[in-house]
């Protein structure tokens, strides 16, 4: 491991590519509708370098979003994932994906990856629209090196990453940055609940186009307030959301009708076809990142698993969505303050190496970057791993106590902590009053608020008296019972600062930094699917029951003087869908009168331990 946090204080200036004009005056812009081989053509844009002295390769990027500006004059004011690459020179390639702007074809959400492939022209799919599209550039544009490049952040992370399976073999170099890895697993749901604070953009996703068209077809509904707390308590149960999505939004109708892990879902997951990987990949991703979390960890650790011998590399720095593509100076999320230049830091230093070495260098894999950077939250330092989770981590289980203790020993005693779950007042995610279109903030914002509800159990460790480091996985392993048939279980990782903790100049108004409940990872379940996702069943009630999760990975050091903490809680509004905790089969089409309130308890006895498991670093690692 390195210590790198003197790097993340170097304040890197931006260049002359900052200016309006230098897209203007270094490049040329040309539009192609390139056929794919069922005879759909795609709008691709093309930004050559005006210099023809050197030949370049290309940099492409596939999105649902967007490719333009179109038409003749009008230009992009930057070009590729950062000044730095777009000042060193590349064939930038942007291209609607199908059925989107102005490119042809039927837009499919998350569009399943042919596995069997018998040559069928009408076989398609994102690998093979890249394909095609590759093969037509590398025929038609002319100054190129024969190398290709792929980057997207988001959806167009999912786009890089489908690129993979069945690769061109002159795609050399792939970024996938933020990518949905699985719409039931991102975005849309964690763990079987639906994340209903991302119901306003079921109006991007929803709605078929007639043909190409540069304007916006699809409608955004406009709620009429900004408080979306009381917004999605006035709606009710989502089936009353009919009243604002109909049945030509065709995402709502498959968001509505499979509410289960079945095979919609899993035919749209990118993660089983991420073996035999030939290009070289780097996996990029933000620790606050509200968005798609689950995606780069998890296509990271599939493709070293499946693909031993490929260049995979992940980095992971203090980012919410996307953060690492700007740079505001200094890099905040909520009132944390992670330092200054940091995505400048990694654009130069990191994104610039890789599509260098491999676009224009050497390509034989010795690019001197690590094979994870990782930004360590609690210290504020960049560190480097040979593998991660890091090989020197181990599992530690921090036990629930009574009276709202957390330790590493057993507990003792027959005791439960109980609370009563109303879901005609849920538990806010935030204190906030926003209705946005994706949440962001919440991912680092105090959690007090929370802490002082009644329906809301909090356990904590004593002071401490050594820096606790838990770099890797986290999995929550609660016994539980409900006097319903149905619950969810929301668990959070809080760092708890001493009383006396100084502000920084970021802190946001109301704020104060002493006692601050940082909220370092959280996740739910919907209880139903504690033993499959495919095949919920009830709970018994006051019956006894595992349910045990994954929360997605930590890299933080609970510094001594802090405090770790556990919350655990059953709602989460409106970032969550409310469970009328009444097992109904699909709650998407649950009445307002299923709603019920239930008594929950956790069990914290030497029988029935209730544990959150942390993979932790020795003390001086």
């Amino acid at each position: 491991m390195v210590l790198l946090g003197a790097w993340m204080l170097l304040s890197v200036s931006f260049s002359q590519a900052q200016s309006d004009d230098y897209v203007r005056e270094n490049y040329v812009k040309a539009e192609y509708d390139i056929p794919m081989r069922d005879g759909v053509k795609l709008r691709t844009v093309v930004y050559s370098p005006k210099d023809t002295s050197v030949k370049y390769p290309f940099l492409m990027q596939r999105t649902p979003y967007n490719a333009g500006p179109y038409g003749e004059g009008n230009m992009r004011n930057t070009l590729g994932p950062s000044p730095f690459l777009m000042e060193d020179g590349y064939i930038f390639v942007y291209q609607d994906v199908r059925g989107r702007w102005m490119s042809e074809g039927r837009y499919d959400n998350m569009r399943p990856t042919v596995g069997e492939r018998t040559g069928d022209p009408n076989e398609i799919d994102e690998s093979t629209d890249t394909y095609d599209t590759i093969e037509w550039l590398l025929e038609n544009v002319s100054n190129h090196n024969g190398k290709v490049g792929q980057w997207g952040i988001s959806y167009p992370g999912f786009y890089s990453a489908a690129a993979l399976p069945y690769a061109h073999p002159n795609l050399l170099a792939v970024s996938p940055q933020a990518p949905i890895g699985d719409f039931y697993f991102d975005d849309f749901h964690h763990n079987g609940a639906y994340f209903l604070s991302y119901w306003l953009a079921t109006s991007v996703f929803g709605y078929q186009k007639e043909g190409p068209t540069d304007e916006a077809w699809y409608e955004m509904v406009n709620p009429g307030t900004n408080d979306g707390y009381q917004f999605f308590m006035d709606m009710g149960s989502l089936k009353n959301a009919d009243n604002y999505y109909g049945t030509d939004n065709f995402f709502w109708q498959q968001l509505k009708s499979n509410p289960d892990y079945n095979e919609f879902w899993q035919k749209r997951s990118i993660i089983p076809h991420l073996t035999d990987v030939k290009p070289a990949v780097m996996v990029v991703g933000g620790w606050f990142d509200a968005e798609d979390l689950y995606g780069p960890l998890t296509i990271y650790k599939t493709i070293e698993k499946n693909n031993p011998d490929t260049y995979n590399t992940l980095v992971m720095g203090p980012w919410s969505h996307g953060d690492w593509s700007r740079e505001r100076g200094h890099q905040t999320v909520s009132n944390m303050y992670f330092g200054d230049s940091i995505s400048t830091w990694y654009q130069k230093e990191v994104e610039y190496t890789f599509f260098t070495h491999f676009l224009k260098g050497e390509g034989d894999k010795n690019t001197r970057l690590p094979e994870a950077y990782v930004f360590n939250t609690g210290t504020n330092e960049w560190d480097q791993f040979d593998t991660w989770p890091p090989k020197e981590s181990s599992w530690e289980s921090f036990f629930l106590q009574q009276n709202g203790g957390l330790s590493t020993d057993l507990p003792e005693g027959n005791r439960f902590s109980s609370f009563e779950s109303d879901p005609a007042n849920p538990v806010p995610y935030t204190q906030d009053i926003k209705l946005t279109f994706t949440p962001r903030k919440y991912m680092a914002d105090d959690q007090r608020f929370a802490a002082r509800r009644p329906d809301v159990l909090t356990f904590e460790t004593p002071v401490l008296d050594e820096d606790l480091t838990v770099a890797g996985e986290v999995l929550a392993q609660l016994k539980v019972a409900t006097s319903q048939t149905d619950a969810d279980w929301i668990v959070k990782v809080i760092d708890v600062f001493p009383g006396d903790y100084p502000n920084h100049e970021y802190v946001l108004d109301g704020v104060d930094m002493g006692n601050y409940h940082l909220m370092v990872r959280s996740e739910v379940i919907r209880g139903r699917y504690r033993e499959s996702f495919s095949d919920p069943k009830p709970f018994v009630p006051d019956q006894i029951t595992d349910v045990d999760f994954q929360l997605q990975d930590i890299y933080h050091t609970f510094k001594k003087g802090h405090k770790l903490q556990i919350q655990i809680q059953s709602t989460w509004f409106p970032l969550i869908d409310r469970n009328p905790q009444k097992y109904v089969p699909n709650i998407f089409e649950a009445e307002d009168s299923d709603f019920v309130k239930a008594l929950h308890k956790v069990f914290h006895t030497e029988d029935f331990p209730s544990k959150i498991n942390l993979m932790v670093l020795p003390s001086g690692k």
